[in-house]
């Protein structure tokens, strides 16, 4: 930490800047437009608003302890002897990670026993990954931080696995005018989570001082926005799409039913 310039300092303190902002507007227009969907799918619209308020609760409390940790004058840094909290990042991640995987699931609107038993497995999972890459995140010997990171991927793979081949199958079940978008989520899920595990590895490949805490930080924030904020908007993106088909359906039902139920000379 003591390695950075002020450079890097305020390229990591607008980055936080920036995970504020987007942690903040995408709670604004989830929570405003959760009553625009069918209330079959409010609640995962409701948890994509909770995860992104969790995290801009934490991104707070991060750039208050980063504000703390330095002082920059006239182009000179100095560390205040205050420790720079990165902890708040875990804290956030034991509580969002594993919504994420819900939301999904609910926006899905699978029978209650299958919502129920991939919940369970796959928040598990998530919490088991990130309780696990913990320790690896806070030791600065490499041969721990290889050990952790190599435990912690095992239930990420797992999640991965169940991502591609669990759920296969119940996307194929829904709508053809959501499946597209739903299959977009999964891979952003995927994609913005390979993210974290690349950047927890670069201080051991070679990347150290001032670059690894720079590429660390703003690492994490990118792909924080990305897994919360792009994708609680894609989530109510398909909740959206989904009850348009619910409404048509439903009204192209009643019209059959109306139409049965006129008389034949009317």
């Amino acid at each position: 930490m003591l390695d950075i310039n002020a450079g890097q300092y305020e390229l990591i303190y607008n980055s936080f800047s920036f995970g504020i902002a987007a942690m903040g507007a995408a709670t604004l227009f989830l929570f405003l437009n959760r009553t625009t969907v069918s209330a079959n799918y409010r609640a995962a619209v409701t948890i994509s608003g909770l995860v992104t308020a969790i995290a801009l609760y934490h991104y707070v409390r991060i750039i208050e302890s980063w504000a703390g940790a330095f002082t920059v004058l006239n182009g000179t840094i100095t560390a205040t002897g205050a420790r720079f909290n990165d902890a708040y990042r875990y804290v956030d991640w034991l509580l969002t990670v594993p919504l994420l995987l819900i939301e999904l699931i609910l926006v899905m609107r699978l029978s209650r026993a299958e919502t129920t038993s991939k919940s369970f497995r796959l928040g598990g999972l998530a919490i088991l990954m990130i309780l696990l890459g913990y320790p690896g995140e806070v030791s600065t010997d490499p041969t721990t931080r290889w050990i952790w990171w190599a435990s912690s991927m095992v239930p990420f793979l797992f999640i991965v696995v169940e991502l591609f081949v669990g759920l296969k199958k119940s996307i194929d079940s829904q709508p053809a005018e959501a499946r597209g978008l739903i299959n977009n989520a999964r891979w952003l899920t995927i994609v913005s989570w390979c993210f974290y595990p690349v950047v927890f590895i670069l201080p051991m490949i070679g990347v150290t001082g001032g670059a690894a805490t720079t590429a660390v930080q703003i690492g994490y924030t990118i792909a924080d926005v990305v897994a919360k904020a792009v994708f609680g908007v894609l989530i109510y993106q398909i909740a959206v799409r989904k009850s348009e088909v619910e409404v048509a359906a439903h009204a192209a039902t009643l019209g059959e039913v109306g139409a049965v139920a006129r008389p034949a000379n009317a």
